[in-house]
């Protein structure tokens, strides 16, 4: 069993035998009531030195996660025509901008840097025991402008012992659907950054403050429980890159020996 298998499962496990909750915030297309199944403050460790974090219960992507770091950490966009995703549809006014969120907040310069993804990568460069090298997501200035606020709203770099760790914060995470993307965006952002400063890779290590799952998702809940795990996928990152800036979506792969069918989710927005 792989790490990230038996951490989700376990997860999972407590998640389902909490009450089913009203959620008044979010709504399903056809318009049948939502209800959420949670559980708070969850803390998971990932060592990435021995095992990139990729679910085999159901295959992860790795492509789309790219694009996503892209769009958030180099492009700096807050609007979906950049990204090449259809994810951040639901949350685009008609010229495709989600407001002041994620790239729009990197983009905003720190400490004498043009922005802050460029911060990160020089203080871990110029002042690797700093313990400053964060990004910040969650700005409450901001709050009222964004069309949802940042689920993943702050990450802080730490270099230790010639590895590159990562503590990465996010309010809430549809655990089915979207948590291990974002496992894996971050995981692939840790690899991109330890590669341009020249760092082995160390610990990920993710706080949640709220997993949950959806009312119409329980059967692929239990589903994935029932599934055996297999080994893991092999990841790729093209060894001729080194600039946080030159990788391409080409330039990372995940590659599974063998695959569960992959699950489809009806998305509450």
């Amino acid at each position: 069993m792989t790490l990230y298998d038996k951490t989700f499962k376990e997860n999972l496990s407590l998640i389902l035998q909490e009450d089913w909750i009203a959620d008044e915030r979010a709504s399903w297309k056809d318009g049948t009531p939502i209800y959420t199944k949670s559980i708070p403050a969850v803390v998971n460790r990932y060592d990435l030195s021995k095992e990139f974090p990729a679910c085999t219960l159901r295959p992860s992507a790795i492509k789309g996660p790219f694009k996503e770091d892209d769009w958030i950490y180099r492009k700096r966009s807050n609007n979906v025509n950049d990204l090449g995703l259809d994810i951040w549809n639901a949350w685009a006014d008609e010229d495709g901008s989600i407001g002041k969120a994620y790239g729009y907040q990197v983009a905003k310069p720190v400490f004498g840097y043009d922005n802050q993804m460029d911060y990160v990568l020089g203080e871990l460069l110029r002042n690797p025991h700093s313990r400053r090298i964060q990004i910040e997501l969650w700005n409450v200035d901001d709050i009222g402008e964004m069309n949802l606020p940042p689920c993943v709203h702050h990450i802080q770099f730490i270099a230790h012992n010639g590895k590159l760790h990562l503590i990465m914060k996010q309010r809430s995470s549809d655990y089915l659907v979207a948590h291990n993307w974002n496992v894996v965006q971050y995981s692939l952002l840790v690899h991109m950054v330890a590669r341009h400063v020249g760092l082995a890779v160390g610990i990920l290590t993710h706080i949640i403050g709220n997993c949950h799952i959806y009312n119409k998702h329980i059967e692929q809940a239990h589903i994935l429980m029932e599934r055996e795990e297999l080994e893991a996928p092999t990841f790729w990152l093209n060894p001729e890159k080194k600039n946080f800036y030159d990788f391409t979506v080409d330039d990372v792969k995940l590659t599974y020996k063998e695959k569960h069918e992959q699950l489809t989710f009806d998305v509450a927005e």
